[in-house]
């Protein structure tokens, strides 16, 4: 009796764990206990779960290993990180700045390309179209860091919806390119290739902002059945949407934004709904992407010989630094403040999904190396706590500077 006892405990408790039962208690105690411990070091929270992510993941205690159902917690968090800042963008306000969002996107998208380049080809020494691969993912970043900006409301202020502009268009851009530079390794960019592209994007877009919105201004004037059928339209639309992108030749995360701005105007702020889609987001599936990410997290590459450190090191810098000199660029060209930059570095500087889309479709490729693909991922970690905490500190300054508590 004891024996199997003790036989079905250890069954359950067996590394990695596979119990669905265990592995949705250790996630949810992760995502209740993360933000209190981190409180009282005074770090974001979002740092907690990256950090808790690399502790329980296949390369810390091994406690998690990155499963189906994480794969897929985890995607929709990465979708709805997206589509939640589609959704609070103020269009009328991007609409009037949307100047200068094309300005930061193509310096965000530019300035980590050039510095990124001569890093990996002339220092690091590497083939061109690793080269090229590498470096293209200087330019993409993930909104890590937009929970903060929700927990401090100010979505509002112009230099939010100015990154968040940048972002879908340099990401936008990456993708495209990335599906370039396969194509030029396999010798596919032909004109077929180009008239494919150009012909599938085109009809993404079109019936995402044609057809999405009619549907949904219909369904969402109806009185609701349940009390849930107006969120579960909603996200069917962003999941649709995501496919639709992926079908076209693009990242999920694109279709994601886009149908949040195709349904911007039809979800008001504040309303149920509205609420309805921020809580889900923020207490479940954003929490889950974050885990994920720092489960890849591999911080024995360090002790794998100098090469190995050089290359992490080089990248992260290279990195970081395109991404600061973007946000300082787009503040003098614009005259913003020194705590509006943070902002824009904080939320534009985070590598997370997009970055390890594009190296993980290079390592598959046998385009780049183990050296790469481990310090891509010390990058993401290193990136995405240096953006929670530097938006936490300019989103906390901001807030308080709207409040007339503090002078800039």
């Amino acid at each position: 009796m004891s024996n199997n006892i003790w036989n079905h405990v250890r069954q359950l408790f067996q590394v990695p764990f596979t119990n669905p039962v265990v592995i949705i208690t250790l996630v949810f105690f992760i995502i209740l206990i993360s933000p209190i411990l981190m409180a009282k070091i005074k770090m974001p929270h979002i740092a907690g779960f990256i950090i808790a992510g690399a502790i329980i993941g296949p390369y810390g205690l091994n406690l998690l290993s990155k499963n189906l159902a994480v794969d897929l917690f985890s995607t929709i968090g990465l979708l709805y990180i997206m589509f939640i800042a589609g959704i609070e963008l103020n269009i009328n306000e991007f609409k009037k700045k949307k100047h200068k969002s094309l300005m930061f996107g193509f310096l965000t998208f530019s300035i980590p390309i050039i510095i990124g380049f001569p890093v990996c080809y002339y220092l690091l020494a590497y083939p061109l179209i690793p080269s090229l691969l590498t470096t293209i993912m200087f330019a993409t970043h993930t909104l890590v860091a937009y929970p903060i900006v929700n927990k401090y409301k100010i979505a509002e202020n112009e230099v939010v919806a100015v990154t968040v502009g940048g972002t879908i268009l340099t990401d936008t851009a990456v993708l495209i390119l990335l599906a370039v530079i396969i194509g030029a390794k396999n010798g596919e960019l032909t004109p077929a290739f180009w008239l494919q592209l150009t012909v599938s994007l085109t009809a993404f877009i079109s019936i995402v902002f044609l057809v999405v919105p009619r549907v949904a201004k219909w369904f969402l004037s109806k009185p609701e059945s349940s009390k849930t059928s107006h969120y579960v339209f909603i996200l069917t639309c962003m999941f649709f949407s995501a496919f639709l992108a992926q079908m076209a030749g693009v990242e999920p995360i694109i279709g994601a934004f886009i149908a949040a701005l195709a349904l911007n105007r039809l979800i008001p702020k504040p309303s149920k709904l509205f609420n309805n889609i921020e809580f889900a987001g923020n207490a479940i599936f954003i929490p889950f992407f974050l885990i994920s990410v720092g489960m890849v997290v591999n911080l024995h590459v360090f002790f794998q010989g100098w090469r190995a450190a050089a290359v992490a090191a080089s990248l992260t810098i290279a990195a970081l630094a395109g991404k600061w000199i973007s946000a300082f660029l787009t503040q003098k060209i614009y005259g913003y403040s020194n705590t509006q930059r943070k902002l824009i570095f904080g939320l534009s500087s985070s590598h997370a999904a997009a970055t390890l889309a594009i190296i993980l479709i290079g390592y598959k490729s046998k385009i780049i190396d183990d050296n790469i693909l481990n310090g891509t991922v010390i990058l993401i970690l290193v990136t995405c706590m240096v953006a929670s905490i530097v938006t936490e500190r300019a989103g906390k300054r901001l807030a308080l500077k709207a409040t007339h508590k503090i002078d800039e």
